[in-house]
């Protein structure tokens, strides 16, 4: 059975508890590298992960992008959004559709 986990500081990610979800602290590179690749390797369909975050291994991310899973999805943390996910979305529909519909 897939699971579902979500990346980042403490702050930004410990109310997904409440939700049922699996919550990974990371405050660094590093820990954020090893903790998305333990992700993947134990069967996590959807891994959330903050911007803050991802900004720090994007090519940790890029990595999982056209794999199956896990499908890496990037979230405002609790300083605000960063613009990272809604423009990884923009870049994904473009590849979908094939050209830029904003």
């Amino acid at each position: 059975m897939y699971k579902i986990a979500v990346l980042g500081d403490r702050d930004s990610v410990l109310g997904f508890k409440a939700l049922g979800l699996e919550v990974v602290f990371a405050e660094d590179a590093e820990a954020a590298r090893q903790a998305l690749h333990r992700l993947a390797r134990e069967s996590y369909a959807i891994v959330y992960i903050t911007e803050q975050l991802a900004r720090l291994i994007p090519g940790e991310i890029e990595r999982y992008k056209d794999a199956v899973t896990p499908a890496v999805i990037l979230i405002p943390g609790k300083t605000g959004s960063l613009g990272l996910g809604a423009a990884a979305l923009q870049r994904a529909v473009e590849r979908a559709v094939g050209a830029d519909i904003t």
